[in-house]
Order: structure tokens, then C-alpha cells, then sequence
């Protein structure tokens, strides 16, 4: 049970209803049959191996935060109280080492370089992230958000080499959208999603910095709240939730023919960070910054998920 509390199973969750649903709208686009998606192994096994890798990120991260976790969240502590140190380090490789020989197969399946070289990045970042850039200024807070905005992509290069040798007319019609573009749509919709997240992610980051600045003092680390004081923090979180605010209302512009009905989780996810920008704004107790955190983290998912929403909306709801 503490085990598996480690890993975080809600996140790992999400990442992999993110593959699956993004998986499950890219899919017929092409006219592929609904269920490729359901039955198709390299895809399972490549959100398999994302989750792993995530998954030994959270155990490395736990590992090298446990002084920092004592003085945050005593009560949530487990690597040293429920779970061995050198249980943790073990499990943590051997996630890795099963990930990585998946993404092995994946290339040698796909006749791509593209998953051995992600996974393996993720796999070392992670691990230098939670050793030494999680403690310096900005630079760990940027490597995460770019990990996460990586769910998506690594599901629009499957998707793309997956589909350029089939035969079709060389464009493709999609709902909700009215134009018709080539297959390379495919990486421009992960693209999309891969940008919202990075900027809700990267604005959450910071968030957790200051809900965990007096931990971080205690291993020295330099990030922004300590580096920059709370109120210019404060004030960065505002104005990175208002890029991601920007991405949706351009995103509304530049598809302004979409009746409100599809824009729908689209203006969900900027009103949600419209309110964390309040609420940031206002926000003076720790337990202000746990709020705003969980918001950002249902925008992200709101955003996240919007392709599953089109998808039901093609099936049950477009006329």
C-alpha cells in the first residue's frame, strides 16, 4: 500500500487516460477502425512504459526529498518510514531498466530512434532533476514542466510514423475542425497540447516551491521563492497562468468558426486559471498555494482531455 502511494497512482492515472484519449481522437482520423487504439500492443506497451518512467521519477524524487519532506509533509513521508531506502533505489532502476527495454523494442518495432532517445532522456533528467536541478533556480522547474508537455508529443510521433505508409488522399478531415489539413496534423494537435501543459505545469512547479519553501531551505536549495522573495513569485505564477490564458483565448481566435459547444473545455481550462491567477494574487497561508495547486492540476487535466471530449462530441453530439 505505501508502495504504491509512492508511485502516485492518480498522476500516472491521468497520463494515462492523456495517451489514451489523445490516442483515441488521432486514431479514426486517418481511417484507421475505431479499435485500433484498444487492441493495438506498441501503442499499450508505449503507455506502459511512460507510466514506468514516471513512476520511477516520483520513487527518485521521494528518495532525495525525504529531509526536505520532513518539514513540509511529515505525514506523507515514506521512503526511511514504510518503504527501505535501498528498496526504493532498487525498485526505482528496476522500473526503469523494464521501461527503457520496452522503448528498445518500440524503436526496433517502429524503425525509430525517437522512443529510445525520449525514454532515456526522461530517465536521466528525472534522475538529475531530483539529485541537483530540483534545488536550483528555475532550471528544475522547467525540466518538469517539459516532461510532462512530452505526454503528448511522444503520442503524436506514434501516431505520425504509424500512419504515413498507409494509403489516403493526403488529407484528412477532422471534427470539430472545418479545414482539411495532411497527416502532419497529427504532431500539430500533440504540439498544441504539449505547449497548454507546459505552461500550467511550469506555473504548478512553482506553486509547490513556495508551499515547500521551508523544506527547500533546509538543503539550501535556490528556487524562485527563495531567490526571489514570495511577493515576486507570486507575481511570476500570475503571469505565466496569463500565457496559458493567452493560449486558450488565441486558440478561440484562431478557431473562431467552433461554436461554443466545442470551445467548452477550452474555456473551462482558462476560467479555471483565470481563478488561480485570483487566487494567486490573494493568496497569503500555505494552505491558499494547496488550493491553487490542485486547480491548476484540473486545468491541465481539463486541457489535457479536451480531444476525448471532441471525440464524444463526433460520435454523440455533433449535429
Amino acid at each position: 500500500m505505501y508502495f504504491i502511494r509512492l508511485v502516485r497512482p492518480l498522476n500516472l492515472l491521468i497520463i494515462a487516460l492523456t495517451m489514451y484519449g489523445l490516442g483515441w481522437y488521432l486514431d479514426p482520423m486517418v481511417g484507421c477502425s475505431c479499435t485500433y487504439i484498444v487492441t493495438d500492443w506498441p501503442f499499450f506497451l508505449l503507455v506502459i512504459s511512460t507510466v514506468m518512467i514516471a513512476a520511477g521519477g516520483n520513487i527518485i524524487n521521494d528518495y532525495f526529498d525525504v529531509r526536505a519532506d520532513r518539514v513540509n509533509k511529515p505525514e506523507k513521508v515514506i521512503i526511511g518510514k514504510y518503504v527501505k531506502k535501498r528498496v526504493a533505489i532498487a525498485s526505482h532502476w528496476i522500473i526503469n531498466f523494464i521501461a527503457f527495454s520496452i522503448a528498445a523494442y518500440l524503436s526496433y518495432r517502429m524503425k525509430s530512434f525517437w522512443y529510445v532517445f525520449i525514454h532515456l532522456f526522461s530517465i536521466n533528467i528525472l534522475w538529475f532533476y531530483s539529485m541537483y536541478f530540483k534545488r536550483r533556480f528555475l532550471t528544475g522547474n522547467i525540466l518538469v514542466a517539459a516532461l510532462t508537455a512530452m505526454v503528448p508529443v511522444i503520442v503524436g510521433i506514434f501516431f505520425h510514423q504509424s500512419q504515413v505508409s498507409l494509403p489516403y488522399s493526403g488529407y484528412i478531415k477532422y471534427y470539430p475542425f472545418v479545414e482539411q489539413l495532411g497527416i502532419d496534423i497529427l504532431l500539430y494537435i500533440a504540439i498544441g497540447l504539449a505547449c497548454f501543459a507546459f505552461v500550467l505545469n511550469l506555473s504548478r512547479e512553482i506553486v509547490k516551491d513556495i508551499e515547500d519553501i521551508e523544506g527547500d531551505k533546509v538543503l539550501k536549495a535556490k528556487s524562485i521563492p527563495i531567490t526571489l522573495g514570495v511577493k515576486k513569485s507570486k507575481w511570476f505564477i500570475v503571469i505565466v497562468l496569463l500565457m496559458s490564458i493567452g493560449l486558450a483565448g488565441y486558440f478561440g481566435y484562431r478557431f473562431h468558426e467552433l461554436s461554443p459547444k466545442n470551445l467548452l473545455p477550452v474555456l473551462l481550462a482558462g476560467g479555471v486559471a483565470l481563478i488561480c491567477v485570483l487566487l494567486t494574487i490573494l493568496a497569503k497561508e500555505r494552505k491558499n498555494y494547496r488550493l491553487i495547486n490542485h486547480l491548476i492540476k484540473l486545468a491541465m487535466t481539463i486541457g489535457l482531455l479536451t480531444p476525448v471530449y471532441w471525440k464524444l462530441l463526433s460520435i454523440y453530439g455533433s449535429n
